[in-house]
């Protein structure tokens, strides 16, 4: 059994070690970043005040501890109080790759950054990387950040051999892990190697060599995963890997990832991406692990046939319940009825005990849907011959001569590398930029609503979602019960609504963000990577959402589904300019794929 301490107070305890180091070399300090880091600290620890650890969890490992296969019996998983796993079995195969499936707030997060901490008994033989925050800010460049790290690795590796060899002796069990480690990570090619992956992660000649103290912290986390997938560790930790990619990144990293020979979980929210990757699936529905064979679609359909016939069991075991009961209440005080009913009653006692067939709980759907709006006669926003660079000075122009438009009934996606100026041409739609060339008309009475991938940072974590909307929109009312029903739509429910926001998922601050913008009512929507942290359901909901909306629609996403769903027209944005691409986006990911190389 393993119980964990506070995560919170190790974390601003490292924090602070941090930011002393950066201070002792005269490193700059991000007081900003400081200060957010240090508001969410003290939000995890708020919610300890009844003297809750933040994470509690129990396990038994039922493996080999020399085994790289890992079985743990008897799982849970407790957070904050709130039971998110209860006695399950987590089964992993060594070269698996498994999805870990279940809805916003169920606990993935959570789940995945126990294992990452060793809660769980896995046995520490088995190294393991949880890819959930980016590279550190430094002098050394995207490059010689990961040679760095790798390198790191394999002393330690080296390190740990030579304990083993004083401690255990040569014929350590241990050691022909070890020693497979070592070889594999093979020295002489490092630099080789990971500028293979970080050119596959979208940086080129030039970016790769930028250092990571003057990175965003998109490119950052792409640094990030550089060093995951470079130091291979026996087990792999991949929370949402795609959010910071591009679509030719994220082809790159499925196909990466189709030939992972180790151990992965993955959370992801894009069911192409898990149909390309995955050879299993966990679910967490229920607060229990199940095990699946196989990639999303089969893991639908194998579901999907279980619960079929879980229906028609449970079914037929309420009939014959049902007619047992009938039978002994109709007995009567006839002696050999009455033996008749106690037999009946002791079968009806031994079903209970053995656990009666639970009925098929239906998944919550939340079927949201922006309000109506007024149609507006074209042209309604449109772009003639415009130019823009953020210097001014033409031959840094991200966009030439580029004739562009969008009506009411556009669904439009755009599509292309980061950098190239998809969220830049967002701005110019909104009038957050101004072109230095060419000209941008707008219908008079056009009101435009954004959801970018920042959009969350317009929130106050040290509110409830209630008390958030109710104070933004204190006109519309100050009747908590109307604020429960509009967050209700939009799949924030019941604790949700009132937990600190500060504490919620990345999914659900999302969604508080959606309610806002349906509260705005625009006749424009520009959505900027709007599947962020959503779960696969809520994606659904968004696409049935944007199809039934009566305004315009404009998106740059990297979920293959999502804009297959949605778009009607799929501009490329390249060589300056947005040109229609005349295929679907399953073309496109084809070209993608393609061009290549490994």
């Amino acid at each position: 059994m393993a119980v964990s301490s506070s995560k919170a107070k190790r974390e601003a305890k490292k924090a602070e070690k941090a930011k002393q180091k950066k201070v002792a070399a005269g490193e700059p300090v991000d007081d900003g970043a400081d200060k957010s880091a240090e508001l969410l600290q003290q939000l995890k620890l708020q919610q300890d005040k009844h003297g809750i650890s933040d994470r509690v969890t129990t396990g038994v490992l039922a493996s080999m501890p020399t085994s790289r296969d890992v079985k743990i019996e008897q799982l849970s998983l407790v957070f904050h109080g709130k039971v998110l796993l209860t006695d399950s079995t987590l089964e992993l195969n060594y070269g698996h790759r498994y999805g870990l499936l279940g809805d916003n707030g169920c606990g993935k997060s959570t789940f995945l950054r126990s294992l990452a901490a060793y809660e769980f008994p896995v046995p520490p033989a088995i190294d393991i990387y949880l890819l959930n925050e980016p590279a550190e800010p430094s002098e050394l460049s995207a490059l010689d950040w990961v040679v760095t790290e790798a390198q790191k690795k394999l002393e330690a590796l080296e390190a740990k051999v030579e304990e083993v060899l004083e401690t255990e002796g040569p014929e350590s069990d241990l050691l022909e892990s070890l020693n497979e480690q070592i070889d594999e990570m093979d020295s002489a090619t490092f630099e080789v190697r990971a500028a293979q992956i970080l050119t596959g992660l979208g940086f080129n000649a030039q970016t790769i060599h930028k250092k990571t103290k003057d990175m965003s912290g998109g490119w950052k986390m792409r640094v990030a995963l550089a060093k995951a997938l470079f130091v291979k560790p026996t087990l792999l930790l991949l929370d949402d890997p795609t959010a910071h990619l591009d679509l030719a990144a994220c082809v790159w990293l499925e196909e990466y990832l189709k030939r992972w020979d180790h151990t992965l979980i993955l959370v992801s929210h894009s069911q192409d991406f898990l149909n390309g990757v995955c050879s299993n699936i966990i679910d967490m529905r229920a607060k229990k692990i199940m095990m699946y064979g196989g990639n999303y679609d089969q893991y639908v359909k194998t579901r999907t046939e279980q619960e079929v016939n879980q229906a028609k069991q449970y079914k037929k075991q309420q009939e014959e319940i049902a007619h047992h009961k009938k039978f002994i209440a109709s007995a009567g005080t006839y002696a050999n009825l009455v033996r008749q009913a106690k037999s009946r009653q002791k079968i009806l006692d031994k079903m209970e005990a053995d656990g009666l067939i639970e009925p098929v709980v239906a998944e919550k759907v939340f079927s949201f849907r922006f309000p109506d709006v007024d149609k507006l006669p074209p042209p309604v926003l449109s772009f003639a011959e415009v130019a823009f660079s953020y210097s001014g000075n033409p031959e840094d122009n991200l966009y030439d001569s580029l004739e562009f438009g969008v009506d009411m009934d556009s669904r439009i996606a755009l599509v292309g590398p980061n950098g190239i100026g998809k969220s830049t041409l967002l701005k110019l739609m909104t009038g957050a930029l101004t072109p230095t060339g060419g000209s941008i008309s707008r219908h008079s009475h056009l009101k435009i609503g954004v959801y970018s991938q920042h959009s969350a940072d317009q929130l106050d974590l040290t509110k409830s979602a209630l008390e958030f909307v109710r104070d933004k929109f204190p006109q519309v009312s100050q009747d908590f019960q109307y604020w429960r029903q509009q967050l209700g739509r939009y799949g924030l429910t019941g604790e949700g609504q009132t937990a600190l926001m500060g504490t919620l998922s990345e999914g659900q601050r999302s969604r508080v963000v959606f309610a806002l913008l349906a509260i705005d009512a625009p006749n424009m929507i520009l959505l900027d990577e709007p599947t962020n942290g959503l779960d696969i359901p809520t994606i659904d909901s968004l696409a049935a959402a944007i199809k039934e909306y009566s305004g315009g629609v404009v998106v740059v996403s990297h979920d293959f589904r999502l804009i297959d769903s949605i778009a009607k027209d799929i501009y490329v944005i390249e060589d300056k300019r947005a040109t229609r691409w005349d295929g679907t986006i399953l073309d496109y990911k084809k070209k993608l794929a393609s061009e290549l190389s490994f």
